[in-house]
């Protein structure tokens, strides 16, 4: 769902969107040599293990190939990522422990509702911005959540 909005937004802007889908550990290899050869200007990660486990080598591609960068998390920024935008993981935990504290009180989970993230944050990393070449205008800045120096 997330790839079909981001191929609409991307047709509706004119660019073209490259998906390199990354289900094993296999796959890294060959979806780097395909971003290269395609000479992708900018990498969109979205949720899933196989990326959520090789943070480092996803963040170490981007920062070498002088990619500007957004993740799905914080976390990847925290770890030297240029840029998130996504729910406030914070926020989803505490709500989680607050289903696990109706749980535990009783209340079965079919009765309970499903909820989505209704808290999101903006992190940049202006360190990784200055080991790229790229330059955060102002406006972008003053609209982060939290901008790592």
């Amino acid at each position: 769902m997330a790839l079909t909005k981001m191929e609409a937004a991307a047709k509706a802007l004119g660019l073209k969107l490259l998906s390199l889908e990354m289900r094993s550990l296999d796959d890294f290899e060959g979806a780097f040599a395909r971003a290269k050869k395609e000479r992708a200007e900018a990498l969109i990660t979205t949720t899933g293990g196989v990326i959520n486990t090789q943070q480092r080598r996803v963040l170490d591609f981007a920062v070498k190939n002088r990619l500007p960068a957004i993740y799905h998390y914080s976390e990847f920024v925290e770890a030297g990522g240029l840029m998130n935008y996504g729910p406030d993981n914070t926020d989803v935990f505490r709500r989680a422990a607050d289903f696990v504290d109706k749980i535990l009180k009783g209340t079965k989970p079919a009765d309970m509702p499903v909820e989505q993230a209704t808290k999101f944050e903006f992190v940049v990393n202006m360190n990784t911005a200055k080991q790229i070449g790229l330059t955060i205008p102002q406006k972008v800045l003053a609209r982060a959540d939290r901008v790592i120096r």
